[in-house]
């Protein structure tokens, strides 16, 4: 692969609740970056990332920041403002991608489907059952599932951390229909998607911990299930990444009920900046299909522009 640019700093850490994820996700894209032959500044993401910016002088930037302020679009505005390329998706799409519901109207205007929902005020949502359960009770705005709690047929009351005073994930949450069955996903690289994955866990689901602790998911690649549900994955993977406008990698997951009439699959949510530690899935999605981790961490680079 030619190269466009040689001297890239990569964006890491940040004050999300998904700081420690994506202090492993950089330090992986960094490594893997030098093996590809780049130039590599890694930048611990404090809010005078413009002064940093301006000191390194990048020709291009990785973005391998998580949640609020780095997938948002907040960052990714502030590198269009200093014109410097980027990877991943760009304002918009990112902004579109971290907001739940309003990525569900993206969603529904595509003919994506997904589970019904709605926004309600943390208070509500604590103060009894918005929807029958079982359902879903999630921040509108995090990811890495953090914050998120499944409310289950015959529990008496939502869950009690909605109360809390260490709340710090926004006052409004995403209660959402619970669909049974298997947890699939897709990772799109530009206008590919690549296969799909189940992840299965012990755990109550495939929650914060179970996504990065050693051993608390597996991952089968490529997924057990029937050859329409993986066509119809790969398919609205892509619909659903073209949709939000998504750039450069992301990474669609879906809820599959092989027991609903049509064997129906929702899609969930798309990640803008799906996770690159040793534990991720758009990375084994890339490897079986031929792509190493320094391939793919240098195709984003040179993927990587302004106004995405």
């Amino acid at each position: 692969m030619s190269k466009r640019y040689n001297r890239i700093a990569v964006l890491k850490g940040g004050w999300s609740p998904e700081r420690d994820v994506s202090l492993n996700s950089g330090a992986a894209a960094a490594k893997a970056l030098v093996e590809a032959g780049y130039d590599v500044f890694e930048i611990d993401v404090s809010r005078d990332l413009g002064e940093r910016l301006h000191e390194v002088k990048p020709d291009a930037v990785f973005n391998a920041l998580h949640g609020q302020w780095g997938e948002d679009g907040c960052v990714q505005g502030l590198l269009e403002i200093m014109g410097i390329p980027y990877t991943h998706s760009g304002v918009l799409a990112s902004s579109l991608a971290m907001d739940k519901q309003r990525a569900k109207a993206v969603f529904e205007d595509a003919n994506i489907p997904s589970p019904f929902g709605k926004i309600v005020s943390r208070g509500e949502a604590a103060g009894g059952h918005v929807m029958e359960p079982p359902y879903v009770v999630k921040p509108n705005a995090q990811g890495s599932s953090v914050g998120v709690y499944i409310v289950r047929k015959g529990d008496n009351r939502p869950p009690a951390e909605l109360t809390s005073k260490e709340w710090a994930l926004g006052e409004e949450v995403l209660v959402e229909k619970f669909i049974p069955g298997r947890e699939l996903t897709v990772a799109v690289m530009g206008d590919r998607a690549l296969c799909v994955t189940e992840i299965t866990t012990a755990l109550q689901f495939y929650d914060y911990e179970a996504k990065y602790a050693a051993g608390g998911s597996k991952h089968v690649l490529p997924a057990d299930v029937p050859q329409d549900i993986t066509e119809r994955c790969l398919d609205l993977a892509l619909r659903a990444h073209n949709a939000l406008g998504c750039r450069g990698l992301s990474r669609a997951d879906f809820r599959y009920d092989p027991d609903a009439e049509n064997e129906q699959v929702y899609c969930l949510e798309v990640n803008t900046q799906p996770g690159l530690t040793a534990t991720s899935l758009a990375p084994e999605q890339a490897a079986h299909l031929g792509v190493s981790f320094p391939a793919l961490c240098a195709w984003m680079v040179e993927d990587a522009s302004c106004q995405r």
